[in-house]
């Protein structure tokens, strides 16, 4: 029977909050119709009319090890790959279904390739497991909030039999955790309405699931679905707490705190356009100097950043998400050792950029210089031991100009005469302060 010890919790979260950065990979079935993964609930398709694309179903361009390259290229300390999404199709070869990659003309465990190929680039490896199922026959039809025959009353609940459904997703969720290897991350996804904790007999779950990868990290969508903060941060959790709060398409304004003020583990899921699995249409892609900027504010409240990826049909990533990614790992090249391993401080403030920081060591992100020397606020002269470019390991002097002479006990950096920053999307000062006798 798992019970939460924070000993144990400390340990297995300590690579995750050292990691800071991830990669989310929505892919399947939906990448065909180019629509979105959510394609059969907003189209309300019926299941006959979605069985052609797994008919279609062959990516002969798959190569998760050039994923896999060009997550790490980036930066990223782990990947998240959707084992399942909610239509029901299994990129793994699971025995509890014939909905599954094994099952189409492309014929292959694409589960087993993407570990194996993450794990060949010295990354962690996480799998992405809906809750839901429309393709399963036991699962709520008519009258459920999101399924595809919500508002059809030939598809009535009269015969289906949830428990039934609830054993078949268990099985799955086993075969995910034996037979693929040690999982750093299992990311659950969602509860909504009543459809939440032991409706999905979440305990007897997680007692599985601990069982069987004891060290796991696991999100909180057994109790909440993108919003919601799940019982971690009642500092009183269920046996099924999440190990991390999971906001989706926003950063939270200050952080996540549980109710005593402490905070607690998270992660900002954000997709690089507007769309988790790849729509052809959608174009609005995220320049990668603002992605960089959002990944330097999670750090610096305290969060982790999951940044989507949608292949398409044949297995391609998209050329602007390709683009943006190694924009993003140039730029984590130089700067990385800001996030990786940092997180908030209350020591500090600054108008011109977030602050990350780690031990005795303080990272000032600079979006946009200052009229003058820079004021790097919340500092006294007397415990800075030095101030250098992280990107460059260059010496910054402290300023003694005379027109700051009204700010006495503000640290003043003398970054020279050009108004222009040596990096124009986010240049980082990195800020030793004296060790504390």
């Amino acid at each position: 029977m798992y019970t939460f010890n924070q000993e144990e919790y400390e340990k297995r979260t300590k690579w995750y909050k050292e990691a800071r950065f991830g990669m989310f990979i929505h892919w399947g079935l939906y990448a065909i119709p180019a629509r979105g993964e959510w394609i059969r609930s907003t189209e309300e398709m019926p299941k006959e009319d979605y069985m052609q694309y797994f008919e279609e179903f062959d990516p002969q361009h798959f190569d998760p090890r050039s994923w896999a390259r060009l997550a790490k290229e980036a930066g990223m300390k782990y990947v998240v790959l959707t084992a399942k999404h909610h239509d029901g199709f299994c990129l793994f070869d699971s025995k509890y279904s014939d909905f599954k990659s094994t099952n189409t003309k492309y014929g292959r465990d694409i589960v087993a390739e993407f570990v194996e190929a993450v794990r060949a680039e010295g990354l962690k490896v996480g799998l992405y497991f809906t809750l839901l199922d429309w393709y399963h026959e036991d699962y709520p039809h008519y009258g459920d909030k999101i399924h595809p025959m919500r508002n059809n009353p030939k598809y009535s609940n009269e015969h289906r039999d949830f428990s039934r459904y609830i054993t078949h997703m268990h099985n799955q969720i086993r075969e995910i955790c034996t037979n693929y290897g040690k999982l750093d991350v299992i990311w659950f996804d969602f509860s909504y309405d009543d459809m939440k904790g032991e409706k999905w007999e979440a305990t007897k779950l997680i007692n599985m699931v601990r069982e069987l990868q004891p060290d796991v990290i696991i999100d909180n969508r057994l109790e909440v679905s993108g919003e919601g903060y799940g019982s971690l941060a009642t500092a009183n959790p269920t046996p099924f707490h999440g190990d991390f709060v999971s906001p989706e398409q926003m950063i939270p304004p200050e952080g996540i705190q549980d109710v005593n003020g402490k905070d607690i583990l998270w992660e900002a899921c954000i997709t690089m356009n507007n769309n988790w699995g790849y729509h052809a249409t959608d174009r609005f892609f995220k320049p990668a100097s603002m992605l960089i900027k959002k990944l330097v504010e999670c750090v610096s409240k305290g969060g982790n950043m999951l940044l989507n990826i949608g292949p398409d049909a044949h297995g391609v990533i998209p050329e602007q998400s390709v683009c943006a990614l190694k924009e993003i790992g140039k730029w984590m090249k130089a700067n990385s050792d800001s996030i990786y391993g940092c997180s908030k401080t209350t020591r500090a403030k600054s108008n011109h950029g977030p602050i990350t920081a780690k031990d005795n060591e303080l990272f000032y992100h600079i979006y946009e210089n200052a009229i003058g020397p820079l004021p790097l606020m919340g500092l006294k002269k007397e415990e800075v031991k030095g101030l250098r470019y992280l990107a460059s390991g260059a010496e910054i002097p402290i300023s003694t100009s005379w027109v700051h002479s009204d700010y006495p006990d503000v640290v003043f950096a003398d970054l020279g005469p050009d108004p222009v920053l040596p990096d124009k999307i986010d240049t980082v000062i990195k800020v030793v302060l004296k060790e504390k006798e």
